[in-house]
């Protein structure tokens, strides 16, 4: 095997492009943090990189007749950013930032719980440093680090109208969060070869996340007033008419606030507060030179998808009572199963192929499903010491149906695709 020919076909880090997206068919996954780049050469390293993921998933049934048919998967963005220093020949750190988790829905009409648009994103910032040991014919590592993870969630519901159908605005649930975690691993490297095996375990995060739900005055109004008159249809059914009265007038009052309320477009942030878990992994990466200018690459991820049970929020009213709202997904485990090959052409060109398969994680709560994605990158070294990467691929997400709510009120989808397009630009000195 010739070394340097190895060594031109990225080393090790080749498995970081193969899979530029998966429209979240395993769960929340969108992004992993660089932490290849501790084994480049180089004492002082920086990399950066963009994914562009376009999915279309479309309705087979819906609780509202109007959804059927229609697109509710977003295009979404993963940006990723990894820099490393070699603080001794032995002993090197990096820093990454990537969007690790995320999803996000848009409706052309309601949801039956009144959904418009949901999203939510983690962004994780980590320090992961790694130790080298000589051992054979190659070098031992024992990595390990710490993280930060940021959560950020945010819902458009429809309110409804008053009386009248006085149309009102929509509101919106605004969450923040952040928690930390860790990672650990072991590595084995023979340059030589190009060979490496690496298994890597990161924790996983709870959230209770604060923030508000702004939601029409005239909204928290008219449910005043229409609690006001149930209470005045109580009296009246008791025979105590002059309270019925004093109470019914007193529901007028509160609901001709509303309409003004409406007519003014008037808003009250509520403060609310949402709880949630996000799973722990482990991922086993392999590669190795099989031929000069020829490198082999698969890995194996455990992603515990069965921690994301449901998130839950919770808004509180002026008047004491508290607004529930619940996302249901009693996930399972997860598998991630990727397997490629990369070829270099020239001294500043050189490529890969490589399929991923991704389990779903749904279990009759939602329309998490299987994907395939077929991906491919090249590599292009530039006359300043920098190399471009571009990659793309092209997923298909399987169709899927939910199971476990009341009849009339199961949705499914059928199967879609989704393209990705990855650039990214690293230098070393």
């Amino acid at each position: 095997m010739n070394r340097l020919l190895v060594k031109s076909l990225l080393g090790a880090t080749f498995l970081s492009m193969a899979v530029v997206g998966t429209a979240n068919a395993g769960g929340f996954g969108r992004g992993t943090a660089d932490t290849d780049i501790i084994y480049e050469d180089g004492n002082f390293n920086m990399r950066s990189s963009v994914t562009y993921v376009h999915p279309t998933r479309k309705f087979k049934s819906n609780a509202n007749p109007q959804l059927n048919g229609t697109d509710y998967a977003a295009d979404y963005m993963v940006p990723s950013f990894a820099v490393k220093l070699n603080v001794t020949d032995n002993f090197r750190c990096a820093g990454t930032h990537v969007m690790n988790n995320g999803g996000n829905a848009q409706y052309d009409f309601p949801t039956i719980s009144g959904k418009l648009s949901e999203e939510f994103t983690t962004y994780e910032s980590a320090l992961t440093c790694g130790v080298k040991f000589d051992v054979g014919k190659g070098n031992f590592w024992l990595l390990g680090g710490g993280f930060m993870e940021q959560f950020d969630y945010n819902r458009v519901n429809v309110v409804g109208s008053l009386p009248g159908d006085v149309a009102l605005s929509n509101a919106v649930l605004s969450l923040d969060g952040d928690d930390t975690g860790y990672r650990l691993g072991v590595a084995y490297e023979i340059k030589e070869i190009a060979f490496r095996a690496q298994l890597m375990y990161r924790s996983g995060t709870h959230y209770g996340a604060d923030g508000s739900l702004t939601v029409p005055t005239g909204a928290l109004l008219g449910a005043q007033a229409a609690a006001l008159q149930q209470q005045a249809q109580a009296l009246a059914a008791a025979g105590q008419l002059l309270q019925a009265q004093q109470v019914g007038a007193q529901a007028q009052a509160v609901l001709g606030q509303a309409y003004a309320a409406a007519a003014a477009n008037l808003r009250n942030a509520l403060p609310a507060i949402g709880t949630g878990d996000l799973p722990q992994s482990v991922e086993l990466k392999l590669q190795s030179g099989i031929a000069p200018g020829w490198l082999a690459f698969g890995a194996i991820k455990w992603t515990d998808w069965s921690e994301t049970k449901q998130l839950i929020a919770e808004a509180f009213t002026p008047l004491g009572t508290t607004i529930n709202s619940t996302n249901d997904y009693f996930w399972k485990d997860g598998w991630t199963f990727t397997a490629g090959v990369g070829h270099q052409f020239n001294d500043n060109v050189s490529g890969l192929v490589a399929l991923t398969y991704d389990q779903g994680v749904a279990t009759g709560w939602d329309l998490i499903s299987d994907s395939w994605t077929v991906s491919a990158g090249t590599l292009l070294k530039d006359k300043f010491g920098g190399e471009l990467r571009l990659g793309g691929g092209l997923t298909y997400i399987g169709s899927a149906e939910e199971t476990n709510y009341a009849p009339g009120e199961n949705s499914s989808a059928d199967s879609g695709w989704a393209v990705a397009g990855n650039v990214g630009y690293s230098i070393k000195w």
